[in-house]
């Protein structure tokens, strides 16, 4: 389909991304060309009872800078064709009938819910029994990409992915809720409506632009990635981490996720942990405030496969797949007076993988293997993280030529769900592609295996420790 409008300016389409601690928005044309990209913060707020709130007014802030950051969008060069929103979750948003937040959200970093699990209805329940002026009060109960959706059109939906189903009456009003507090069912990537006039000046916009309906940010990663065929896996990256493979049937794997792929005819498994990339940020805060994000891969990068015998479990906010378990500590273990800063570094990038490679082993062994593992955000000095993945996991790493997966996948969601790509497929087929590979090190590897038994090793034989300091509020 052609990429040029008529009066010869181009079309593109608008994909925003609520992200943990960041907004993202970028104009992406129909053949991938990546013509802008804005960035803003996203402030969490963390307590000792295990909370972490977000305020959904600083979403709506973030999103708006960093859409009006976009140069292009100033011109008359590039024309916006359709907008798709994702986010991340499960979060909960707590709205008026006026569509202004009643209290903070709840991130799906919040552990108040406990052992009744990490999703949107716990989460619900634990709202309803925890804070329940709130709860009566709210118009809309929602997720961060249905929030903003209904902030973008008006029109308030419970976004499905798949075979996925509403969440039934019997449901919440078990959970303590009325019914209608949650939007109806629509399949994602369908048409919601259009940019409202009110909403439209505050993003640089025109008003009634087609709005599609957005859904997670980890599904939106595979799509932007380039997901295409069985094997191929995305590192979903961000904040939380997690791993989805893409399988031609129906893989179950108990404690893991098994779904209809955003594609047809192909199914996604994996599961999503809940703080390894939050943990480099965590290393590299800690280590001091004159190290860079590059500063820290450099330092990695020049230490040994193995951190010289340190081994790290990145449960810095609990765990969630595959231990599952709120509780959960973080442990660097094995250290010694020779270990420094860029030893704790290379520990943590390492880590993170194992953590990838401790989801990924049961899929692959129930018949999910991986062929390619893509990733997503920025690459980093020397691709060390890239290489110590592929290494770990065994496996080339393709690293794509826009990283910013999840907010390209929004793109691809707003071009096929209004036409302007055949389908889903073929907007993943024209609109990705992948920069680079990385093959893994044979050598490498066995060095790996040996630490990942150990890192197996470790969740088993701390847990009760691990349990005993969150009881005394660690």
């Amino acid at each position: 389909m052609s990429g040029v409008a008529a009066g010869g300016s181009a079309t593109a389409v608008l994909g925003l991304d609520l992200g943990t601690t960041e907004a993202k928005a970028a104009l992406v044309g129909l053949d991938g060309t990546l013509y802008g990209l804005g960035r803003a913060p996203i402030p969490t707020v963390h307590g000792p009872d295990g909370r972490a709130e977000q305020d959904p007014r600083d979403w709506w802030r973030a999103i708006a800078t960093a859409t009006r950051s976009i140069e292009a969008l100033a011109g008359d060069s590039v024309r916006v064709a359709a907008i798709c929103g994702v986010g991340q979750g499960p979060t909960l948003a707590v709205l008026d009938g006026d569509a202004e937040p009643i209290r903070a959200a709840m991130t799906w970093q919040d552990r108040r819910a406990g052992a009744s699990g990490w999703g949107i209805l716990p989460k619900i329940a634990w709202l309803a029994n925890e804070d329940a002026d709130a709860a009566a009060e709210a118009r809309w109960l929602m997720t961060s990409w249905d929030a903003l959706g209904l902030w973008l059109t008006g029109e308030a939906a419970q976004t499905l992915q798949g075979h996925e189903t509403a969440m039934t009456r019997a449901a919440l009003e078990a959970a303590g809720v009325r019914a209608a507090q949650v939007a109806d069912g629509l399949p994602f990537g369908t048409p919601l409506g259009a940019l409202r006039a009110d909403v439209a000046p505050m993003l640089g916009l025109r008003p009634g632009i087609p709005v599609v309906a957005g859904v997670n940010d980890g599904t939106a990663s595979m799509l932007g990635a380039g997901l295409r065929l069985p094997g191929d896996a995305v590192d979903t990256g961000g904040t939380s981490g997690g791993i989805g493979i893409y399988a031609d049937r129906e893989v179950v794997v108990p404690g893991l996720f098994v779904a209809l792929a955003p594609l047809p005819g192909r199914w996604v498994v994996g599961g999503a942990m809940a703080a390894t990339g939050a943990a480099v940020d965590w290393i590299r805060a800690v280590a001091g405030g004159d190290w860079s994000a590059d500063d820290l891969f450099a330092a990695a990068a020049a230490v040994p496969a193995g951190a010289d015998g340190l081994v790290f479990l990145p449960y810095l906010a609990g765990e969630r797949a595959p231990v599952f378990d709120e509780a959960a500590r973080g442990a660097f273990v094995g250290l010694t007076l020779q270990h420094g800063r860029a030893h704790l570094a290379r520990a943590v990038l390492e880590g993170a993988a194992f953590a990838l490679r401790h989801v990924a082993e049961p899929l692959v062994a129930a018949g999910a293997p991986v062929r390619e593992l893509r990733l997503t955000g920025r690459a980093s000095h020397d691709d060390v993280w890239a290489r110590i993945k592929a290494d770990t996991l065994g496996v080339p790493v393709a690293i794509p030529a826009i990283g910013h997966t999840a907010v390209l996948g929004a793109a691809i969601l707003a071009a096929a769900g209004t036409g302007l790509v055949t389908d889903l497929e073929a907007g993943v087929a024209a609109m990705t592609a992948v920069d680079r590979l990385i093959e893994p090190d044979p050598a490498v590897r066995a060095r790996y295996d040996d630490l990942f038994a150990v890192y197996r090793s470790l969740y088993p034989a701390l847990a009760e420790s691990m349990h005993a300091l969150g009881g005394a509020g660690g």
